[in-house]
């Protein structure tokens, strides 16, 4: 049956960022279709835990700055020793900057960047070589409407940057995996109810213009990215490879 191809029991799923807002609800997901996970993160927000594991889902957790440059490919090696293998890599962490652009330092530059967009590289590195050991896998990258668009009314040259480079990361990656087994995908979510998002949400000046600007007229869930990841890790997105699927209640049409 098709629906049996949504299914990822005995799969292995690593979700950074994986403790809350659409990395916690796509953890949520692969679990409820059978996959373990392991939610790794800066903290460890035990409620996450709870909530997983109330659900009957098996979950584990890796504590992982993503900022700090060994992190990565210490939590690859972390997840392997706990789990024995990596079926799905899902590069969700990441962090936004406001800022004008002759004002923004490198500080804040360097640390957008090796958040976003250095630490999902290499992630993805680290699990390339057992994932093709093991025959295969998946990588997913979680992107923004914000590496398609110029945000406004806020500046963002930064984040806007490092989600775009995070598009084209993924293109390459898959294009160079395609025929060794391993799928590369990304999302690129609109405006979503999370905590990133709830103080621009609440914000008087920006929230009736991202709302104006989606055609649905109201932000996204992070159940309905959850929905999407789930589709692009199972085998049911078995002949996908390198797509930005774009889930934004249609902003990026205007």
């Amino acid at each position: 049956m098709i629906l049996d191809k949504f299914r990822l029991d005995g799969k292995i799923a690593v979700v950074t960022g994986g403790t809350r807002g659409i990395g916690l609800a796509i953890a949520r997901a692969l679990g409820e279709a059978g996959a373990r996970v392991i939610l790794a993160s800066k903290h460890p927000r035990p409620q996450a835990m709870a909530e997983l594991k109330a659900a009957g889902i098996v979950a584990d957790y890796l504590q992982a700055d993503m900022e700090d440059e060994k992190a990565p490919r210490q939590m690859v090696e972390a997840a392997l020793k706990l789990a024995g293998r990596i079926d799905i890599l899902v590069n969700n962490a990441g962090i936004a900057a406001d800022g004008d652009t002759e004002s923004f330092s490198d500080t804040r530059w360097r640390k957008v960047m090796t958040t976003n967009l250095d630490a999902v590289f290499r992630a993805s590195s680290a699990v390339v070589t057992p994932m093709l050991a093991q025959g295969g896998g998946v990588i997913l990258n979680i992107g923004s409407i914000s590496g398609i668009i110029s945000n406004v009314p806020q500046h963002q040259t930064a984040y806007n940057s490092s989600k775009a480079a995070v598009h084209m990361m993924t293109k390459t990656m898959a294009s160079e995996l395609a025929g060794r087994g391993i799928r590369v995908n990304a999302i690129a979510p609109g405006y979503i109810v999370t905590d990133m998002t709830q103080p621009g949400l609440d914000d008087p000046e920006r929230a009736p213009i991202w709302l104006k600007m989606t055609p649905m007229g109201r932000p996204g869930t992070p159940d309905e990215v959850a929905a999407a990841a789930l589709f692009l890790c199972s085998p049911a997105a078995s002949y996908i490879t390198g797509e930005v699927l774009v889930v934004d209640g249609g902003y990026v049409t205007r």
